[in-house]
């Protein structure tokens, strides 16, 4: 119970991640992640699938590698198109989202091959690969959690080195003063449209994962994954206050590793207060307006505190 919590809040802190990166960094309300998180975990399937069917060898780590690399891609192949229908139509940005996540529902579905869902249960490398690395040492649940913590921790720790350098700090301060942005010379479409494509990059390999990890993909992957990215996000601040964007890195983490706690209480004793799984919605939507109650801010307007460039610096 314990180590599914925490694999589980791992994963999909993956996914909190991106939102973080979209809403916070960029202060862009991105939806797109509802057409991006299925389509990692599509295009993964759909690869292993045909990697089994063909007689792959033994897992190892250079087929996982590059699930996990298609999965990114095909999230950040999502984030292309809203940043496309953004920049060069002039839509709004939650408009933008909600077009390219209906658009990419029928796209989910042709990778997946016209079929709702793909199972796992006959190959499954990801899986299969870090039971077989490090199972023999420390069992076959623990290598599941001891997995998903080294790939947070390198996908955290990539962020952090990301956000140092001057393209994620130029990054940063786009989401708080374009202007200043532009007056330093630097082309704020281009740095939106990265920071688009990472977020929802984030997200496709957060659906690779999932999708390992609950033996299927599904092209409903992504219905209400936005809230629980949010909840995650939220949470993540109240628990910690910090002005180092490492910290708020890790807190987002943490964050959905108590959002998916709590949503494992709703549904083993959501009964003794009349809670169903049917409630389970409505309870994410609870905790966000809770933790804006909470906080006393809007979504909107609270900015992560990126690293500044040092005078002298490169």
């Amino acid at each position: 119970m314990f180590e599914g919590i925490l694999i589980e809040g791992l994963v999909y802190g993956i996914l909190a991640l991106g939102v973080f990166i979209s809403f916070r960094v960029l202060d862009f309300p991105d939806l797109t992640v509802e057409g991006s998180f299925p389509a990692g975990a599509a295009a993964a399937a759909i690869l292993a699938t045909r990697w089994g069917a063909q007689g792959g060898s033994t897992p190892g780590l250079a087929i996982s590698v590059i699930l996990l690399v298609l999965g990114f891609l095909a999230g950040a192949a999502a984030g292309l198109a809203t940043s496309a229908i953004h920049h060069r139509l002039k839509v709004p940005p939650l408009l933008a989202g909600i077009v390219t996540m209906t658009g990419f529902y029928s796209i989910n579905l042709r990778i997946l091959g016209g079929k709702p869902n793909l199972p796992l249960i006959k190959f499954n490398p990801l899986l299969q690969g870090a039971r077989d690395w490090l199972g023999g040492a420390i069992g076959s649940e623990l290598s599941l959690l001891f997995a998903a913590l080294i790939l947070a921790a390198v996908v955290v720790g990539l962020l952090d080195l990301f956000f140092h350098t001057e393209i994620g700090i130029g990054m940063g301060a786009l989401g708080v003063n374009e202007a200043a942005v532009v007056q330093a010379g630097v082309n704020p479409i281009s740095l939106r449209r990265g920071g688009i494509m990472l977020a929802n990059g984030l997200a496709g390999l957060s659906g690779a994962l999932a999708a390992s990890y609950q033996g299927f993909a599904d092209v409903n992957f992504g219905a209400g994954i936005v809230a629980a990215g949010l909840a995650s996000v939220m949470i993540g601040e109240l628990l910690l206050k910090t002005q180092f964007i490492g910290v708020q890195l890790l807190r987002v983490l943490l964050g959905s590793i108590l959002f998916r706690g709590l949503m494992y209480a709703a549904r083993s004793w959501g009964y003794l207060a009349g809670i169903g799984p049917n409630d389970l919605r409505l309870l994410t939507a609870l905790l966000i307006i809770g933790a804006m109650a909470i906080s006393g801010r809007p979504l909107r307007g609270k900015k992560a505190q990126m690293p500044r460039k040092t005078r002298g610096s490169a």
